[in-house]
């Protein structure tokens, strides 16, 4: 459900598309075949420094638009004649689209029970408690105390539950999360970026179907980088000169700002952000807005 936290040093990643280990500054370039909603096929780069950029480069500024504030930034460019406001849209996952914490604490407690550990039984509420931190750093927070042994069990294998159980079960889709996301992705090129281990995203892909609508997707298993450096990955990677990001958490809005894109806040999620222009209280709300206030991407 979420990425580790550090270098991860002599741990294997894997996910569906990437095998990566040790060092990310070592770590093996692999290429992606991935569809968009177009049916249009993109070959896309996962590197975590380097990248080199398989989609068209932006030209109209050095990285992207925006000041990481929200709405205020996207108004501000209303004006540009016919151009559009944004040319993307960018979304965090857990909190966001979905709650798979129900489901990620039945794999944790699996794995309590295979090995033994003496812990109480994880809650879906325990999850919810950490859920957008990195994964090392959500089992360290709530298993403190355990031995160090027990803990890196734990890292390790609570992640390879999360992914088979999500892919089994889910999670639950926030409401007009499925209608929503297949209107915008007929306007917009949509992408996700998240801060969990490999693999999780292309789990949610397979429970939702909603995975052709999206062009591409980083996070940390992948990269091993901060959810603020997958962004901007994610943006070079695939040329955007307008994007902005969805987010439910301040991790999110400091994204963002990091890269100076327009942050749109879903105050339904996990976490509370300020100074913000205004949240969305459901998805259909954020939807509606988007389609109504955001010309189609040519």
């Amino acid at each position: 459900m979420h990425g580790q936290h550090g270098e991860g040093r002599g741990l294997l990643r894997r996910g569906r598309d990437v095998t990566v280990g040790g060092d990310p500054s070592a770590q093996a370039r692999v290429r992606r075949e991935r569809q968009g909603p177009a049916g249009v096929p993109g070959v896309y780069l996962l590197a975590p420094s380097g990248a080199r950029r398989l989609g068209p480069v932006c030209a109209e500024r050095s990285l992207v638009s925006g000041d990481g504030r929200g709405l205020e930034s996207l108004q501000g460019k209303a004006g540009d004649g016919d151009r559009p406001v944004i040319d993307s849209v960018v979304f965090d996952l857990d909190g966001t689209l979905w709650d798979s914490s129900a489901t990620c604490a039945v794999g944790w407690n699996r794995v309590l029970h295979r090995h033994d550990i003496p812990f109480r039984p994880i809650t879906e509420h325990d999850v919810r408690l950490v859920t957008g931190k990195p994964h090392e750093q959500c089992i360290r927070e709530i298993f403190a105390g355990l031995p160090e042994a027990h803990i890196l069990t734990l890292v390790a294998e609570t992640q390879l539950e999360d992914n088979k159980l999500v892919a089994e079960l889910g999670g639950e889709m926030y409401p007009g999360v499925e209608a929503g996301v297949r209107r915008l992705a007929a306007r917009h090129p949509l992408f996700i970026v998240s801060n969990c281990q490999a693999g999780y995203i292309e789990a949610f892909h397979q429970w939702s179907g909603l995975g052709p609508c999206f062009r591409d997707f980083e996070c940390w298993g992948h990269t091993g980088l901060t959810k603020g450096a997958n962004l901007r990955t994610l943006i070079e990677r695939n040329g955007l000169c307008r994007p902005l990001l969805v987010g439910d958490t301040p991790g999110d809005q400091a994204a963002a700002r990091e890269c100076r894109v327009p942050f749109l806040y879903v105050d339904y999620g996990f976490g509370v952000c300020d100074n913000v222009d205004r949240p969305f209280s459901s998805f259909a709300a954020l939807t509606n807005w988007l389609l109504n206030h955001a010309p189609p991407t040519p």
